[in-house]
């Protein structure tokens, strides 16, 4: 006999929408071609040094990532004496701050985590290895319309809150080339 798997399947259902936010874009009709927005690569770099500019002028080393709506890294900036899993938290909270934020429509890590967005009570999502509830992702959003446009993760400060505040810095910085 098979075990009642119905309780499983809401969870399911919500770690595909997470792990493939992509799967739910919808081609316009009459075509058969998909596609998304993000930044360019010349912004999401400048957003990513913007963001390690920020927390040197602290006197915080950190490694700042930017994520585009495929939650892969597309620009990755390391300060000058990051400690090693600073590279791996910064696009964890990256991704997070993305794949999250567009799904509960929250701009950052810390909302996500003071809205208790952390994934089911059976704690199935965090166990994603991409996925840390930590302070220091934001959500990329378009400044037209806030269509989401990928995630910045920052990592080394001593403190995630230390590390958001320079990643929404870059963000306002910034901002007005989300175009």
């Amino acid at each position: 006999m098979l075990p009642n798997i119905k309780p499983l399947l809401p969870a399911a259902a919500l770690a595909v929408a997470f792990l493939c936010p992509a799967a739910f874009a919808q081609p316009a009709a009459g075509s058969h071609i998909v596609t998304s927005q993000k930044l360019d690569w010349s912004t999401a770099a400048a957003l990513a040094s913007e963001a390690v500019r920020i927390c040197a002028a602290q006197g915080y080393s950190v490694t700042a990532t930017v994520v585009d709506t495929s939650g892969h890294e597309q620009a990755v900036i390391k300060g000058d004496t990051v400690p090693l899993q600073s590279l791996s938290v910064a696009y964890r909270k990256a991704y997070t701050a993305y794949s999250y934020g567009l799904a509960f429509n929250k701009n950052t890590t810390s909302e996500l985590i003071a809205a208790g967005v952390t994934g089911p009570a059976n704690g199935a999502l965090n166990t994603i290895p991409e996925v840390l509830f930590v302070p220091g992702g934001v959500t990329l959003r378009r400044t037209s319309d806030h269509a989401i446009l990928g995630g910045l993760g920052v990592s080394g400060a001593p403190g995630g809150d230390k590390d958001e505040a320079c990643a929404l810095h870059a963000v306002e910085k910034l901002r007005n080339t989300f175009q």
